[in-house]
């Protein structure tokens, strides 16, 4: 990993700022869809992609042609998204490692102007106890909070996983959870992160809470996550979306999907089979351009929309079969 420090002029101020830059590398084929996950984090994103250099560009223009884009790796692409120093750029990393995960991608996530310790501590500055809805607040491990009468307080170390809160895709499923979720019923999150909304809709009254997701690292944190919650009910294992997610005991009455746009529609043919009749899918990670390409997706396979909720630029549905 690199760990230059790198000062990028701020155009609209005319200052000088610190950024992180996020850099992910995919062969050549994949680079279409980097670009779709990237676009969900920031529109402005650089580009590196020199599959159509000419390598005879050497004998016409001489040196005033870098040697090292003439034997850059053409079989490969690069985006970076900038991150501002006051901002933390865990989140975005956690979350392209989950889209990249669901997505099969094969890519490598390099931060440049960031250590390895500061990458795996010092965005601990940022995470800080979060009330999301009426009663849940998100309240970091190491952090002390003396809850007010009636809140929740849910203890999360997200660790390298996404979901600690504070991403507006998460904030929305936890208020449709509010309000959905009912006592003694059935839940199934497809795609957990931290493990964060089965441990919320535990706490909201679910009896059983399964949660699954396709990446290791995820799956490790988040069953650290329900250990320390000390909540038997929430069990986590690794699942590609649906192909191995259990129907022991049931459909489920409550479904979770806080993943992007193009999964859910992926999905969508399939997960009514783990739905209960009178039950309700809750789906975020849609960006708002894509949100009625998720809605016709769901009307096309046999469902309604309920209730869209929205949060800076980014939309949470509830739906149910007609």
């Amino acid at each position: 990993m690199a760990e230059r420090d790198q000062d990028y002029v701020c155009e609209d101020y005319g200052d000088v700022k610190q950024w992180t830059q996020v850099r992910v590398t995919v062969p050549l084929a994949e680079l279409d869809e980097l670009i779709a996950v990237m676009s969900m984090i920031s529109n402005n994103l650089m580009i590196e992609d020199f599959s159509d250099i000419d390598t005879n560009l050497k004998t016409c223009y001489g040196d005033l042609i870098d040697e090292k884009i003439l034997s850059a790796d053409r079989t490969v692409a690069s985006v970076s998204v900038f991150v501002p120093s006051d901002r933390s750029y865990m989140d975005d990393v956690a979350y392209l490692r989950q889209r990249i995960g669901e997505l099969s991608l094969h890519g490598e996530i390099e931060l440049v102007g960031v250590n390895e310790e500061d990458w795996a501590n010092s965005w601990k500055q940022y995470y800080k106890p979060l009330k999301i809805g009426e009663r849940i607040v998100i309240c970091p491990a190491w952090e002390r909070y003396e809850p007010a009468e009636g809140e929740l307080v849910i203890r999360m170390d997200p660790g390298m996983a996404f979901g600690t809160g504070t991403h507006e895709t998460t904030r929305l499923v936890i208020r449709l959870l509010e309000k959905y979720t009912q006592a003694g019923c059935r839940m199934l999150d497809v795609g957990t992160g931290t493990g964060i909304l089965a441990i919320c809709a535990a706490r909201l009254g679910a009896e059983t809470c399964r949660a699954y997701d396709i990446d290791p690292t995820a799956v490790r944190v988040a069953r650290e996550n329900i250990k320390d919650s000390g909540l038997a009910n929430v069990t986590c294992d690794q699942s590609d979306l649906l192909k191995q997610v259990s129907l022991e005991g049931g459909q489920y009455d409550l479904i979770c999907a806080n993943i992007v746009a193009d999964i859910i529609i992926r999905m969508t043919p399939d997960v009514g089979q783990y739905l209960k009749d009178d039950g309700v899918l809750l789906a975020s990670g849609i960006i708002a351009e894509r949100c009625d390409d998720v809605i016709a997706c769901f009307e096309q396979h046999g469902f309604e929309i309920v209730e869209c909720l929205t949060d800076n630029g980014w939309c949470g549905l509830a739906v149910k079969k007609k």
